[in-house]
């Protein structure tokens, strides 16, 4: 995602031909940041002209936090460790015997402080940190230059924030943490989660080792599976939209080794009546056709299979679940597929979405993809 492709007169794309216009788009519905509002103006004017999705990202970070930082940071509870000449919080024993502070009188206790030096401001700090070093701002020296200067001022104003081991996992509990209270913050750390995976290593060099590139197409099914379902979760009315629900076999006998049925989406229209039912599930791949043996383009096998085995072990449970519609929809830049397979009761589609198109083509077209 961070080499992007430009012309004269055209967007800066990503490695995948989504516009980081788009792209950004995209994000703030996975982020749950949709519908869009006023706070959101000056970042899709910075989205506009971003040559790069670092420049981007590091570009909306900035200002985030030079706002946060005009009307202060925001203190957590954390735990802290120091040594005081009485008792405060909980006395570290070990600590106290092994460093010999009673001889001067002093113990080493634990106690929760309320400080700026939070898991949240650290995450932010560090995050800024490494944009500085790896970040990949585009071809513009002069442009590359000023917002590195713009991270190390940044980097240097938050002095007192402690530098940590950036991880998904301790950035994903800091935003399971954050309230409607710091809704600055729950975007903050949405950014630095998606940097933090994004640039992560990718470990030794044997078979396991994962290319850069396929790690990026990790991330942005992820992100892709998010977007579709909190549009259709936003705009759809009369539906129940249900993400990431389980589905059970139904088998005569619980079996511990069947795997897990877990579609992206269950779309059921909720009028009185209405039968209407549509599994989908999201493929962030941009081969939806693969070759046969003989170099015939074919549909994957893998998402097909998948994709029937929700529709068939359900069909018991109601009149909508026996007509139950499947789609699988797949990105796509410039070009459209969209075919119709009757299998027994069942309509199964594939679909794409043009994520290179305008925004409003974008919305339309996900819309028409239920009501047709």
């Amino acid at each position: 995602m961070s080499t992007p492709q430009t012309s004269k007169d055209s967007p800066p794309f990503t490695e995948y031909g989504i516009p980081i216009r788009n792209l950004w788009h995209i994000l703030l519905y996975a982020w749950d940041e949709a519908p869009l509002n006023a706070l959101h103006s000056w970042m899709l004017a910075e989205a506009e002209g971003a040559p790069t999705l670092d420049s981007l990202l590091a570009s909306i970070l900035i200002r985030l936090m030079q706002q946060r930082l005009r009307i202060g940071l925001g203190h957590d509870y954390v735990d802290e460790e120091r040594t005081f000449p009485g008792v405060r919080g909980r006395i570290n024993f070990a600590e106290t015997l092994k460093q010999r502070t009673l001889d001067r009188g002093q113990l080493i206790t634990k106690f929760q402080g309320y400080s700026a030096n939070s898991p949240k401001n650290q995450i932010i700090r560090s995050t800024l940190a490494r944009l500085l070093k790896i970040g990949q701002f585009g071809p513009n020296p002069s442009l590359v230059k000023e917002l590195q200067q713009k991270l190390r001022g940044l980097v240097r104003d938050l002095d007192g924030i402690a530098f940590i081991e950036l991880t998904p996992d301790l950035i994903r509990r800091q935003l399971l943490a954050r309230s409607g209270n710091d809704h600055d913050y729950r975007l903050m750390l949405s950014i630095c989660d998606l940097i933090v995976q994004r640039q992560m290593p990718s470990g030794s060099a044997g078979p396991l080792a994962l290319p850069a590139f396929d790690r990026e197409a990790l991330v942005l099914h992820s992100i892709y599976e998010r977007f579709v379902a909190n549009f259709y979760r936003i705009h759809l009315t009369g539906w129940n939209v249900s993400a990431q629900k389980r589905l059970e076999w139904h088998a005569r006998e619980a079996n511990e080794r069947l795997p897990l049925m877990v579609p992206d989406l269950v779309l059921q229209e909720t009028g009185q009546g209405s039968d209407h039912l549509i599994v989908l599930d999201t493929k962030f791949t941009a081969q939806s056709l693969v070759e046969n043996r003989w170099g015939k383009p074919i549909f994957d096998s893998s998402h097909l299979y998948q994709l029937y085995a929700y529709l068939k072990s359900q069909e018991h449970l109601s009149e909508a679940h026996r007509q139950a519609v499947g789609i699988l929809l797949y990105p796509a830049v410039a070009a459209r597929l969209s075919e119709r397979i009757e299998l027994q009761d069942h309509v199964v589609r594939i679909e794409s979405v043009d994520l290179a198109a305008h925004w409003q083509e974008i919305e339309r077209s996900l819309i028409e993809l239920v009501a047709t």
